[in-house]
């Protein structure tokens, strides 16, 4: 009798003296998430330094020429596979080509050479970003719990809403919640959004370039467990024209400083550098953002910089606990969700710490 695939998939490895490494990375478009594994010798593997390099087609991903295709796997970051459990690992990877230059779409090279600075190291900062996403039902692409080709009730009901009028997808929600935390991710907590059929789910106080392996991964594992589903997740900043709000990645942040007495005057100085810069911020802060950054649906509009006290209009953010106390964290709201953290948080780090 043959086995069932759900039988196949659990099995047991341990006695092969085997693991297997799922390597992750990001393809040309700057958004598509790549992955491919191999078989690797030995039991647990926490250092990413011991793994081996390898190769992929970059002609296949848009990032090199087909006849000189190849580009170079480099391992920087280990996380429990929640898939395949057991000593079995994902691994984050970043890319180069055979002569060991990063290739231009490589936005963590950039990024670890900021948080390497000795003047951003010192600071410690501590990055949280809050990942949107929403639904979509998988042929016609319209999200999750909205009637075909047709439209839910007015917002209002559905943000951090119970009950199967007003959340849908809850089960891949805490799926990835518990996968995450499975893997190893600071995943910091879930919710509905307002827009039916949106979610988020944050990743939580990370240092440097962390932040970035995480939620990338972070994404990888959703993208993951919605296939399993049978459902497509969409990361454009607005899936739904109208009056919906858009889907975004506020990206909080610190330093040493400002979490110390008196760092609320830090936190207004960072805040100032970041309106001299905002045009070069809103550049590399995501692809359409200026569908969502309209000044409406708790957003500032895109060609304006704004912050103020629990103000979720303004472009950044302070919040009231940080102003009470004098110390604390800001959160810049600008940042769609389809954004590449590697180069939001690096570049905050580089206005903030050393523009």
């Amino acid at each position: 009798m043959v086995s069932p695939l759900s039988d196949l998939l659990n099995l047991d490895l341990s006695d092969t003296k085997k693991i297997i490494a799922e390597y992750i990375w990001i393809g040309g478009s700057g958004m598509d998430i790549r992955s491919k594994a191999r078989t690797l010798p030995g039991g647990p593997v926490t250092d990413p330094t011991k793994l081996p390099k390898w190769n992929y087609d970059g002609s296949s991903t848009g990032q090199a020429a087909g006849d000189n295709s190849e580009v170079i796997l480099y391992p920087q970051a280990i996380f429990k596979d929640p898939f395949r459990k057991g000593n079995n690992i994902l691994v984050m990877c970043d890319a180069y080509t055979p002569a060991g230059d990063p290739i231009p779409t490589n936005n963590r090279h950039k990024a670890v050479k900021i948080f390497e600075h000795p003047n951003v190291k010192s600071e410690e900062p501590w990055f949280g970003i809050e990942q949107e996403y929403t639904l979509l039902k998988k042929d016609v692409k319209w999200p999750l719990g909205w009637p075909l080709g047709g439209y839910p009730g007015p917002q209002g009901p559905y943000y951090c809403a119970v009950g199967a009028d007003k959340a849908f997808g809850r089960d891949i929600v805490d799926a990835h919640y518990k996968a995450c935390l499975y893997a190893g991710l600071s995943i910091g907590g879930a919710n509905g959004e307002v827009m039916p059929g949106q979610w988020e789910f944050q990743i939580s106080t990370v240092v440097g370039i962390g932040a970035g392996d995480q939620l990338w991964v972070a994404r990888y594992i959703l993208e993951r467990i919605t296939e399993i589903c049978g459902v497509i997740v969409s990361f454009d900043p607005k899936p739904v024209e109208g009056d919906w709000n858009g889907a975004a990645a506020h990206t909080n942040f610190s330093t040493k400083s400002m979490r110390k007495d008196g760092g609320l005057e830090l936190i207004k100085k960072a805040i100032e550098k970041l309106e001299v810069k905002h045009k070069q911020h809103i550049a590399a802060y995501g692809e359409g953002n200026e569908r969502r950054l309209t000044g409406k649906h708790e957003t500032a509009d895109i060609n304006s910089f704004s912050w103020g006290v629990a103000n979720r209009g303004a472009s950044v953010r302070v919040g009231r606990d940080t102003e009470r106390e004098g110390k604390g964290y800001f959160e810049d709201r600008r940042p769609s969700s389809n954004m590449d953290p590697y180069l939001v948080t690096s570049m905050i780090a580089e206005t903030t710490l050393l523009g």
